[in-house]
């Protein structure tokens, strides 16, 4: 999702927690280069390295021995000496920080990703589908992506002209999550930046972090109990759903089966 389009380069003093996530360990570097000429950028050093931390590992190595560099250059990092005056020289190791886990998602990050790769985060903690998620992740992701969901039959869930091609043909991704002999489908797609940056005033200030509550049950997940796996006797008006209108895509095949909608 990263935006398309000339920007101008971010330096030290128009560094934030969200484009911090734009830039790379170099841009790092070029932004340091000459510090110890700037005399405000040397008094707000601790509040430049917050904000990079926020996207970055940082190490400061106590030497540049090369061997020392070797087994952080083996981890991923780039090395470099920053110079803050003539006595002052220190060795940073740093790496861009990994998005592996809905975990690492934040507001501040998750304007930086394509939809490929929440699709493929998702998948990586995925069991129970998109309920599993908790309000404050599900929330962080919706503040940037279109999400939308459906429970089917693994077996007419890729049925043509239905539900699944149209929702592709549209520019959605798709994450499957097979329940049994059914399938959740969570269909993932960039939401327009005008609906984005709008969703981004409403939901947080820039430099907030929100609290990461992935590990902690929802109320509502705490009052149901919801069967994780499923087979063609499961169908009723209870565990079946879908977060928006299947009726168009319903016809001869559905064998006079009634299925409830969820909003």
């Amino acid at each position: 999702m990263k935006q398309e389009g000339n920007k101008k380069a971010v330096s030290l003093k128009t560094l934030t927690k969200s484009n911090v996530w734009d830039i790379q360990e170099n841009d790092i570097f070029r932004m340091l280069d000459g510090i110890d000429k700037d005399a405000e950028a040397k008094e707000n050093i601790r509040k430049y390295v917050e904000i990079i931390k926020t996207a970055f590992l940082l190490e400061e190595l106590k030497d540049d021995a090369a061997l020392l560099k070797g087994k952080y250059e083996k981890m991923g990092y780039k090395i470099t000496i920053i110079t803050f005056d003539e006595k002052n020289k220190t060795v940073w190791a740093i790496k861009k920080r990994p998005i592996a886990r809905v975990s690492d998602l934040s507001y501040e990050n998750i304007t930086h990703i394509s939809a490929a790769k929440l699709c493929e985060v998702l998948g990586r903690n995925f069991g129970g589908g998109w309920d599993s998620l908790s309000q404050s992740i599900r929330d962080i992701i919706e503040s940037g992506f279109d999400i939308s969901t459906t429970t089917l039959p693994s077996n007419r869930l890729h049925k043509p002209g239905g539900m699944y091609d149209k929702k592709v043909n549209d520019g959605f991704e798709v994450l499957e999550v097979p329940k049994g002999t059914w399938t959740e489908a969570i269909f993932v797609k960039v939401k327009p930046q005008q609906e984005k940056l709008r969703m981004q005033f409403q939901t947080h200030d820039e430099d907030e972090i929100p609290e990461d509550t992935y590990n902690s049950p929802d109320e509502d997940d705490l009052e149901m109990d919801e069967p994780t796996d499923f087979n063609d006797d499961d169908l009723n008006e209870d565990n079946y759903r879908t977060t928006f209108s299947i009726t168009e895509d319903l016809d001869e095949d559905a064998e006079g089966l009634e299925i409830a909608d969820e909003d």
